[in-house]
């Protein structure tokens, strides 16, 4: 069967302690892109990867610039290896991590911007205002009607369509506690996650725009790859705004769903999560059964993956 490669990148919420450290004790390259991006953040980040403790890592503002770090050492593994992909997408954070592979955002412009970002993100509305929950065995006309009767409690909105039966909802609290209520009507079950803030929901429009101050410094070239934009749910095409669009992640839904079909209808059928977890193999899994999901996240699922891609193909 030909092998068609599509890398995906994971997003907060995947976090753990000592994660790309076997790379960062293995791996000359992977190494210096630590030392390098904890240069470039002014921060320690490396100490708090590897030690902790877990509630300073999961900080929005710690664990974004960790988890692209993570991720960009798990990749250079993996291209030192020979492997590579035309096709790649990435879930919110994760879309940095895509960009900076493709070519589209430098190394170091790319972890300024998350570093930016994550502090927009952690900062911009006070933690009581908001908050997000994880939506479970609902279809997405289930998920509106649960929208649509939870509104009026509050600001409410789709922040994740991930998979068949997984939605993520974002908005004000008096709106979250009444989804769950109304879930378990619709016979569904609802999770409330434990994050900062009502992530991809329009409260962060007025805090969009201050981030896009700093993505107006930015230099955009022309993109290697086919990347998608989790705004579109499609791959980025030459004319589109990319910063604009960057501007309105932080504010929209992620269309990962729409991301991965769109793959595999252009053929992808071998799918590589890069960087922490498995959190992305799980939801192409329930997307499609039929592709093969590999993920490399330390030295041995990186073994294992470069073994099996290369016997395969």
């Amino acid at each position: 069967m030909n092998k068609k490669i599509g890398f995906l990148f994971p997003g907060q919420g995947s976090q753990y302690i000592n994660m790309g450290k076997s790379l960062y004790e293995n791996i000359d390259e992977c190494r210096k892109i630590f030392d390098k991006g904890e240069k470039l953040l002014d921060m320690p980040i490396k100490k708090i990867i590897f030690e902790g403790p877990e509630e300073t890592l999961m900080d929005t503002k710690n664990n974004q610039p960790a988890i692209l770090l993570v991720s960009l050492a798990c990749l250079k593994a993996l291209e030192l290896e020979g492997i590579e992909s035309d096709y790649v997408a990435g879930l919110s954070l994760g879309e940095y991590s895509a960009l900076i592979y493709s070519g589209v955002i430098s190394f170091d412009d790319g972890v300024k911007l998350i570093k930016t970002r994550a502090s927009i993100m952690d900062s911009y509305l006070d933690k009581d205002t908001g908050g997000m929950a994880a939506v479970l065995k609902l279809d997405k006309q289930k998920i509106n009607e649960l929208l649509e009767r939870a509104s009026e409690f509050g600001v409410i909105e789709a922040a994740n369509y991930n998979c068949p039966g997984q939605t993520v909802i974002s908005g004000e609290l008096p709106a979250i506690k009444e989804a769950v209520k109304i879930t378990k009507e619709l016979k569904g079950i609802c999770i409330p996650l434990k994050v900062s803030g009502p992530f991809h929901s329009s409260l962060y429009k007025e805090a969009s725009y201050k981030y896009y101050e700093e993505l107006k410094n930015i230099d955009i070239k022309s993109s290697k790859k086919v990347v998608y934009s989790n705004v579109k749910g499609k791959p980025y095409l030459e004319d589109d705004d990319i910063k604009e669009l960057l501007r309105k992640q932080i504010m929209s839904s992620v269309l990962f769903e729409d991301s991965i079909r769109d793959m595999i209808s252009k053929g992808v059928n071998v799918f590589v999560e890069i960087g922490p977890g498995k959190t992305l193999s799980n939801f192409v899994k329930k997307i499609d059964k039929e592709v093969t999901v590999y993920n490399v996240e330390d030295i041995d699922s990186l073994k294992e993956t470069v073994k099996l891609i290369k016997t395969s193909i």
